[in-house]
């Protein structure tokens, strides 16, 4: 539950719509649910806005089933990240209406709609290579409630492409730009913008790209004013972050 619904729930209580009985039944999981392998944080929207996400690589397809069956039983969107297609097919078992991103290996059931802000996050790409990182984050800031204008393969090999779109970028609340290679992205449009910029590196490159060092490292020394750098392909953190700023 999240804030507005506990409010709702304790005052059903009060008015006599819902039993005390039936009330310590629903508040018996209230902090969280212990599967065995994994413990459900129950209380994360109520704490920090939004709902748990699954990361689903590294765990069993049964795994993800079985948190995905209890997570139904909330009243909460659920998104898993870092899926494949063989885990999608498993939730698909115990949910018809999961939906699989392939770009950006997300798992979405939608059982409530979110109020949209009237801002956006604008979406930057390198190249076309940083689309399944950026996919990720896009993904993740909509199913939170955000709209994202995705800006796609417009990196400093071409810059002209950049400065085309800088109308759309500069409108937005928050920009995340997404980058491998060298990284440069970042600090050109850091240096255009008056708008908080997420940066994150991908492990898109040649050798000396070191899987994404090269990129990480020179986000992390941008000269640019009011960049933050999250982990190398961390489109999931980069779209958190995003929807954090943007619903201030």
């Amino acid at each position: 539950m999240n804030s507005n619904e506990t409010k709702i729930f304790l005052k059903a209580i009060k008015n006599g719509d819902i039993s005390i009985e039936d009330g310590i039944d629903k508040l018996k999981d209230f902090s969280y649910s212990d599967l065995g392998f994994a413990k459900i944080d129950n209380q994360r929207e109520l704490r920090v806005g939004y709902p748990e996400v699954i990361y689903c690589e590294g765990k069993t397809v049964e795994q993800i089933k079985d948190i995905v069956k209890l997570m139904l039983t909330k009243d909460v969107n659920i998104l898993g990240t870092r899926a494949s297609r063989t885990m999608y097919e498993g939730v698909k078992q115990v949910c018809k209406d999961a939906e699989y991103n392939e770009l950006a290996r997300t798992i979405v059931i939608k059982k409530k709609e979110v109020e949209s802000r009237s801002t956006y996050i604008a979406l930057v790409t390198g190249g076309t290579s940083d689309i399944p990182v950026a996919e990720e984050a896009a993904i993740t800031a909509e199913i939170f409630g955000n709209k994202v204008e995705r800006i796609y393969d417009v990196g400093v090999a071409g810059i002209h492409r950049l400065f085309e779109n800088l109308d759309v970028i500069r409108r937005a609340r928050v920009v995340i730009t997404v980058a491998g290679m060298e990284g440069a992205l970042t600090s050109v449009v850091g240096g255009l913008v008056d708008k908080p910029v997420i940066a994150v590196p991908t492990s898109v490159g040649y050798g000396a790209n070191f899987k994404g060092i090269s990129a990480l490292l020179s986000m992390l020394n941008s000269c640019s004013s009011g960049v933050s750098v999250v982990n190398i392909d961390n489109g999931f953190g980069a779209g958190y972050l995003a929807s954090i700023i943007n619903r201030l």
